[in-house]
Order: C-alpha cells, then sequence, then structure tokens
C-alpha cells in the first residue's frame, strides 16, 4: 500500500493567455474555455477553440470527474500518481491523484478537484482525490 503525500511542487509557468486561469486557481475554481461558435468547451486554455477556430469565453468547470488512466510513479522515495482525467464537461485534462492510496486506484473512479501549494507563493496547481 503506498499512500500519496503532499510533495513539493514547481509553481506554474505562467502566460498571458493563462493568468485569468491561474487567479481563477488562487480563488479555488477551475476554469475551461468554451468556444462561443461550437460551444464545445477544451483544456489546455488557448484562445482559439481548438474544433473550429472560434473565439472562446472563460466559464468556471465543476470539479468533478473520473480517472480515465494513471500510472503511479514509484522510483522515488515518495510515490505519485500521474493521470488523465475526463472532466465532468468532457476535456481530458493530465493531472495527479492525491491523498489517496494508491492501489485503491481504478480507471473509471470518480474524484475531485483539490488544489495544492506550490512554492514561492504562486497559484496552486488543480490537482484530484478521490471522490
Amino acid at each position: 500500500m503506498a499512500i500519496v503525500k503532499d510533495r513539493k511542487l514547481n509553481p506554474p509557468v505562467q502566460t498571458p493567455e493563462t493568468t485569468h486561469y491561474w487567479n481563477a486557481a488562487r480563488e479555488g475554481k477551475l476554469l475551461m474555455r468554451h468556444c462561443r461558435s461550437c460551444d464545445k468547451p477544451h483544456f489546455y486554455p488557448r484562445t482559439l477553440c481548438p474544433f473550429c477556430l472560434g473565439a472562446t469565453d472563460w466559464r468556471e468547470a465543476s470539479g468533478q470527474g473520473e480517472i480515465y488512466s494513471y500510472s503511479v510513479m514509484r522510483h522515488t522515495d515518495e510515490p505519485y500518481v500521474i493521470a488523465y482525467v475526463k472532466l465532468a464537461e468532457g476535456p481530458t485534462m493530465m493531472t495527479n491523484i492525491v491523498d489517496c492510496d494508491t492501489d485503491k486506484l481504478a480507471i473509471g473512479q470518480k474524484v475531485r478537484l483539490v488544489y495544492k501549494p506550490t512554492t514561492d507563493d504562486a497559484p496552486p496547481l488543480p490537482m484530484f482525490t478521490p471522490a
């Protein structure tokens, strides 16, 4: 049994295109872009829709999802889980699964958003934990 613990996290790289996203993260909100033309949500945040190249707006996501795929990194003193989580809104995002027993994780398992602090007073990182 491996329990995922808090570990030192590097601050995210912020760009002008993602500043609003990281500011919302400081408030505990996960934002996604939605296309004004085709109304499809997408993640990673970008100004143009990857489906139709239409303009996009920010919308708050529910913070709910399920594990699409994951891998337990055991080559360190403190194991951690890297995963793809399919968000309730549809897009899939790469993230970490935290605060859990790695031996009890499963594909399709429901997860919920948690934010973990980073170094240097930077915005926290979105991660997920079993729901």
